[in-house]
């Protein structure tokens, strides 16, 4: 993986959650810089890959990367709460999702989600019209307050909004650095995390509407529910975290009868498949060490029943 500029995280656990996929397809729900789908290609010869992305910079680099794989994978440009409804490419084997931002978007200033950015974006879809200039610069006190209370959980979020709404009364809040030094201003600064991560990662959240899109890529798969299919699932903050356990739950119950019910009505059927672990994966201490961006990664995995 020396050619990219991202690297996949939990890529063993990955790899091992699809190890009994069947021939078909996995489809990479975040392709990203195609670090996870090049090593399901290299190390699964029976799979195929069906990759979505909604930044097109990420496609252009992947493109490149898996030309050695031409013919088994398809590229779709699109949000994957969508996307997933519209493949056609079956059977489908297994679902992948890494939630988290890509490192290169991270670090390429001028995509606006950097600390020292001189702009304010942080679009995962350049082609979207909300930005975090127009968040950070449009928005009233409540609505900033509830986006740092819920997406951050910020727990000076009121201090902060008025802060905000303080400083761009005098002139826009332009860049990245502007607006870091006002979370280094209102924010306590101690521990080793910068004061700035969660108003940014709150605020990247409102742009790209994060949890929407989990929310709408669990209510597809719901619907879908593709046989015997393996779904893996990376999640990178309690929030998104919170969203895949309680949906895996809900689909691993089999009575869905009222509690208090004196006994089950509903045949106990209606499981839609079973959790493959009670606890999520977490990074070994050498993959911590070598790959930050793992520090905070949960693989959840799950497997539909099988069709009846």
């Amino acid at each position: 993986m020396s050619d990219s500029p991202h690297i996949p995280v939990l890529l063993d656990a990955v790899l091992e959650s699809f190890s009994h996929c069947s021939e078909g397809y996995i489809v990479d729900c975040t392709l990203g810089y195609a670090g996870h789908s090049t090593a399901i290609l290299a190390y699964r010869d029976h799979l195929r890959i069906v990759g979505i992305d909604r930044d097109e910079e990420a496609l252009a680099f992947s493109r490149q990367k898996l030309q050695a794989y031409a013919g088994r994978y398809v590229l779709h440009k699109g949000s994957f709460a969508q996307t997933i409804t519209e493949i056609r490419e079956e059977p489908i084997v297994g679902i992948l999702a890494d939630f988290g931002v890509s490192s290169l978007q991270l670090d390429k200033k001028e995509r606006g989600f950097s600390f020292e950015s001189e702009t304010l974006d942080m679009r995962m879809d350049r082609g979207a019209s909300l930005t975090a200039y127009d968040i950070v610069n449009g928005y009233g006190l409540e609505q900033l307050h509830y986006i740092f209370r819920h997406y951050g959980e910020i727990s000076q979020a009121e201090k902060l909004a008025e802060e905000i709404l303080r400083v761009r009364t005098h002139s826009p809040i332009d860049s990245g650095k502007t607006l870091s030094d006002i979370a280094k201003k209102v924010l306590y600064s101690g521990g080793k995390i910068h004061p700035a991560t969660l108003m940014f990662q709150a605020i990247r959240i409102e742009v790209n509407d994060e949890l929407g899109q989990i929310e709408g890529l669990l209510d597809a798969l719901e619907e879908i529910r593709p046989p015997a299919a393996i779904l893996s699932l990376i999640t990178f903050h309690s929030l998104e975290d919170r969203l895949v356990k309680n949906r895996f739950k809900r689909w691993s119950t089999a009575c869905i009868c009222d509690p208090h019910a004196l006994r089950c009505t509903c045949g106990k059927t209606h499981a839609l498949g079973k959790a493959l672990s009670r606890k999520p994966i977490i990074a070994d201490t050498k993959e911590r060490v070598t790959n930050p961006r793992s520090r905070s990664a949960k693989l959840r995995s799950f497997r539909f029943r099988e069709a009846e």
